[in-house]
């Protein structure tokens, strides 16, 4: 991980926020936004020289659509998985004037198993802008989503175990080196279901008052250590 990417997850706030509705349809976010003080502590003087500006936003198909000559040339497997991310939104805005750095990705979906890994997203259209092959990608876990109607699950599948041990000892690193600083790196998980909720498999987790919705939070660094920390299973009433 390289340490400009790793200086944005560590002063980084990521929101998971899912709706699922009673025909088991429903719509998911994720929104990343950077901490301005925990940025400005980490990049010292630069971060009053900064300057950028980016305000865009696209469907996934848009990338299919404009670079449908490396899209042609792709493995038919290959085109399955980026079929399959079709109609992801993303909104990027980087504002060194307004001080805001934030991207949103949200996917509505019929069934939540169609909800794909939104985390790989803007790495996905990045392949296809530059003709990158799948195959170099360095995701190590992937995320998917299951629910019957009573039992929900969040399941992390790791992919790549030596890839995720690599990236453990580097994050251990940066974690002592970061360490005196106060810096905010939270992941949460803001989930509202059709039903009142009976049990939740995480004990960290608090159920709101109206016994539909939940939220769990994470420390993101440590959520990139250990994914599957972030797995966990709700039975509904």
């Amino acid at each position: 991980m390289h340490l400009l990417i790793l200086l944005l997850v560590v002063s980084c706030q990521v929101t998971e926020t899912l709706h699922i509705n009673d025909d088991g349809s429903g719509k998911i976010e994720t929104a990343s936004l950077r901490d301005e003080q925990s940025y400005m502590q980490l990049v010292g003087d630069n971060y009053g020289i900064e300057e950028k500006f980016v305000d865009t936003s696209y469907v996934f198909n848009d990338y299919i659509t404009q670079y449908a000559e490396n899209f042609s040339r792709l493995p038919l497997a290959e085109k399955e998985v980026y079929n399959k991310f079709k109609d992801v939104n993303v909104h990027i805005k980087k504002s060194s004037f307004d001080k805001e750095f934030r991207t949103t990705i949200w996917q509505d979906f019929k069934k939540i198993e169609d909800v794909v890994d939104l985390q790989k997203t803007e790495n996905y259209a990045d392949n296809l802008k530059h003709n990158y092959a799948l195959s170099a990608e360095e995701h190590y876990y992937a995320i998917r989503y299951t629910f019957d109607g009573t039992i929900f699950k969040r399941v992390v599948d790791i992919t790549d175990p030596v890839e995720l041990k690599k990236q453990h000892d580097i994050i251990s690193e940066r974690k002592i080196q970061f360490s005196n600083f106060k810096i905010t790196q939270s992941y949460v998980l803001n989930y509202h279901f059709p039903r009142k909720i009976k049990s939740v498999s995480n004990p960290n987790a608090k159920i709101n008052e109206d016994r539909k919705s939940l939220m769990l939070q994470f420390i993101l660094t440590d959520c990139l250590q250990s994914p599957e920390i972030t797995a966990f299973e709700v039975v509904l009433e």
